[in-house]
């Protein structure tokens, strides 16, 4: 009896310290919520996605797409912040890589949803967007920005580096014509069968070319003095550790399992809202849909030129227009074929060109190391010009992707 008694305060002050655990359980998690959710202005628009699978059974394809749209831009910024904040964890080298995996998930999900579809074309069409958006407006609208805001000075950039990403996307450039004018030429060996092979074969070599791009940045770039003070920069930008690791795991999870269910909404709705709205698919495809997946790189690059850090604006655009072109490309094609899929690095003569002329013309617009608003205006208004003519293309591979009439 004694015995019993003696061991009752013992059980009585097991209950408070469960209670504390649990208190401070449910204060961590509120903490990081605040941090990861409320910490954004733009996670506003985050009702936006459960709206959008609310209206995808009212069958309105033309608001689920536009909805979804909305619905996937705080979740894609959000998850580049989470990436961010878990390579304060891992150190230098894992977390350039974890920066260069999931930097453009969000175009790798929608491009495999799209695929998972058979809509090569939405595909090859949107990472190309991705491509054409991140060298002319975003690095336009940098440029511009940057210039206005230190019209009194030159700002200067690391040339070397802008022209090492200038050599990577003409060698990505070069993986696309072959397949492109072995078609057109019609010099292929077996008609609709050459072509494939050798994008396979060709995005395996991108992919070892990038991978060597990976090492060179990761093990050499520390030792300019240039990339110091970009890395000191980029310390200075990112300010405290906001989430644990295990927390910024369990929010990568989330994030990209939040796009992955937008995306499939997204994808299933382009061909209605292309219908609904007027407007060719190929203009969804290339100009609205890299919207989803660059609106918080458009924000920072831009704010980098504004406070004359243009060295990271640089490295923002091209930096992700590098990464599409010789990563996420290749690696599409090579999903495509394990999923059985003809996915191919032709992308028709039209696409093409404007990537090519695009190529040139940024890279001779940076060979100088110095910029200006000039320059930046430039590249805007050959973006524009880039988005009209997808207004007026027909893609003679896809029945649906009309002219707008009147």
């Amino acid at each position: 009896m004694e015995s019993n008694i003696m061991s009752q305060p013992s059980q009585d002050q097991g209950i408070p310290s469960r209670r504390r655990c649990y208190r401070f359980s449910s204060q961590r998690i509120w903490r990081s919520i605040k941090a990861v959710i409320f910490s954004s202005k733009i996670n506003v628009l985050i009702p936006f996605g459960p709206v959008a699978i609310v209206v995808h059974y009212v069958h309105n394809h033309g608001s689920v797409f536009f909805l979804s749209l909305l619905g996937i831009i705080p979740l894609a910024e959000r998850l580049g912040f989470a990436t961010e904040q878990l390579s304060l964890f891992t150190g230098p080298t894992v977390g350039a890589l974890l920066n260069a995996s999931f930097g453009n998930a969000t175009e790798l999900i929608i491009s495999i949803q799209a695929m998972r579809n058979g809509m090569l074309r939405i595909v090859q069409q949107s990472l190309l967007g991705s491509v054409l958006s991140n060298m002319l407006l975003v690095l336009g609208c940098a440029l511009f920005a940057g210039g206005i805001r230190h019209k009194n000075k030159v700002q200067i950039f690391n040339e070397r580096d802008a022209g090492l990403n200038s050599g990577m996307l003409m060698v990505a450039l070069m993986g696309m014509l072959s397949p492109t004018v072995l078609h057109y030429t019609n010099t292929e060996i077996q008609s609709g069968k050459s072509e494939l092979v050798l994008s396979r074969f060709t995005s395996c070599l991108l992919l070892l070319a990038y991978a060597a791009y990976l090492f060179y940045q990761i093990k050499y770039q520390p030792t300019d003095p240039s990339s110091n003070q970009e890395e000191i920069q980029n310390e200075e930008k990112e300010e405290a550790v906001l989430v644990s690791k295990w927390e910024c795991i369990t929010w990568l999870v989330v994030f990209t399992v939040s796009i992955s269910v937008l995306s499939d909404y997204l994808v299933d709705a382009i061909e209605g809202a292309s219908r609904s709205w007027n407007i060719p698919i190929a203009f969804i495809s290339v100009v609205l849909l890299p919207i989803v997946g660059n609106a918080a790189e458009h924000a920072g690059a831009i704010m980098f030129a504004i406070n004359d850090k243009l060295d990271i604006s640089l490295g923002v655009a091209l930096g992700s227009a590098t990464q599409i072109s010789m990563f996420l490309r290749p690696l599409c094609v090579l999903i495509g074929w394990v999923m059985g899929k003809t996915m191919d690095l032709n992308f028709k003569l039209f696409e093409t060109a404007v990537l090519f002329l695009t190529v040139v013309l940024v890279a001779f617009m940076l060979q100088d190391g110095t910029s200006n608003y000039l320059k930046g205006l430039l590249l805007v208004i050959c973006y524009f010009v880039v988005a009209a003519s997808f207004y007026v293309h027909v893609d003679a591979t896809s029945a649906d992707n009309k002219l707008p009439q009147g």
